[in-house]
């Protein structure tokens, strides 16, 4: 069977195995993805406050589902192990974010049956089982149970197509990459005026675009594995040592500003096509900083522990926003000082589950059989420059929603 490493290049020695800043961003893009769900949790009592609370965080939720996208396909290119076959690629993959999603759906299907007092129905349950939800144009069928899980769906696709993916993108020229990330980049913002070929339909009310326009730019796996390709040539790149157009902050002004002005633009550009440059820009430019060994607070220890937990909490965190307030009293929201202190209880909540999920199950797991001794060899490395001759080999963290954690030895 054809080894990863030399389909996309294995990581010369050089650059360092360990990203801490991007395992930071992770669990930071996590809690964005908290803040906007936390809409439909009715917190605050005060209509005029919760518009405003919308407005800020809504782009953010958006955003940082594309992060996770764009950086799981950036770490799996950029981890790509020597001698690594695409059987034993995935095999990881499904240890590592499969006992996680079924854990969470099975509490979800018993607080959709016990709280919210719902009959399931069997053929969506068995869709979400097999993580083929996204697939499917009705958003009932795809937000059923524990709605943020499509986006497993949409990983799913990505793991199984990234062995074939890789062997195309490692063809690639390194002088050629960054037009093929352009490329990419035009087709995402296609995307949107693809979408309205699709049969009409009404929109949904206050939204501005249709169920099937929704579905088909925000949900359906083969459209949103153009973010993961994306990523994966961003890694070649700096694998490759491409110059990057800009730094760190440069990056994070870029998105900030376009943060800023994404309420002016159509709803089909904010969802995905709006936040890729920058997000991928920051990817890059972070981990072109950790190569380099630049101090940053994103990589710090407590980050990087919270970057490990971000795929439990991601899996946890809507089902506490959306069944623990009721346990509280109150149906109606709360005063918003109130409102604020029920969310940091929610978001602690969901941390302590993360942290017991992570430490019960998927560490373990991860640790007892995802570890093989076998395809450990020397890759087939990419030509580059040298990062830095203090670079030293070290073990890989996790980085994307269903990497493997930093302390293990399972990347």
């Amino acid at each position: 069977m054809v080894e990863l490493s030399q389909t996309v290049g294995s990581r010369p020695p050089t650059l360092p195995s360990r990203l801490p800043s991007l395992t930071g961003m992770r669990f930071i893009s996590a809690a964005m993805v908290f803040l906007t769900h936390a809409i439909g949790a009715s917190l605050f009592a005060s209509a005029a406050f919760t518009g405003v609370y919308i407005s800020v965080v809504v782009q953010g939720g958006w955003a940082a589902v594309s992060y996770f996208f764009i950086l799981s396909g950036f770490v799996l290119t950029y981890a790509a192990r020597s001698s690594d076959t695409a059987a034993t690629f995935l095999r990881r993959r499904f240890l590592k974010i499969y006992p996680n999603y079924i854990i969470t759906l099975a509490a979800a299907l018993v607080l959709v049956s016990w709280v919210g007092k719902q009959a399931i129905d069997g053929g969506t349950a068995l869709l979400h089982a097999l993580l083929l939800q996204s697939y499917v144009p009705v958003l009932d069928v795809r937000t059923a149970f524990n709605a943020p899980a499509w986006s497993l769906s949409c990983e799913a696709l990505f793991y199984l197509l990234f062995p074939l993916m890789a062997r195309y993108i490692g063809r690639i020229r390194p002088e050629r990459l960054w037009g093929y990330a352009s490329l990419t980049v035009l087709v995402i913002f296609a995307m949107p005026f693809v979408a309205k070929l699709l049969p009409a339909q009404p929109p949904i009310p206050g939204f501005g675009m249709t169920e099937l326009e929704m579905w088909f730019v925000m949900q359906f796996p083969p459209v949103r594995m153009l973010e993961f390709v994306f990523g994966m040539i961003l890694a070649r790149i700096v694998m490759t040592g491409r110059r990057l157009p800009v730094g760190l902050g440069g990056a994070l002004a870029i998105g900030i500003a376009l943060y800023a002005i994404a309420p002016m633009l159509p709803v089909s550009f904010d969802v995905v096509a709006v936040s890729v440059i920058p997000l991928g820009l920051i990817i890059a430019a972070g981990a072109a900083n950790d190569a380099e060994r630049r101090t940053s607070r994103l990589g710090g220890r407590v980050m990087v522990w919270l970057g490990e937990v971000s795929y439990a909490f991601y899996m946890w965190h809507f089902l506490v926003l959306i069944y623990v307030p009721q346990w509280f009293g109150s149906m109606k929201g709360w005063s918003t000082p109130a409102g604020f202190a029920m969310l940091a209880v929610l978001f602690g909540i969901t941390l302590v589950l993360s942290w017991l999920l992570y430490s019960l199950v998927e560490r373990p797991i991860m640790r007892r059989f995802a570890s093989s001794g076998r395809g450990r060899g020397p890759g087939v490395p990419l030509p580059m420059p040298p990062a830095s001759a203090s670079d030293l080999p070290e073990r890989l963290p996790a980085g994307d929603p269903g990497a493997p954690p930093a302390r293990s030895t399972t990347a």
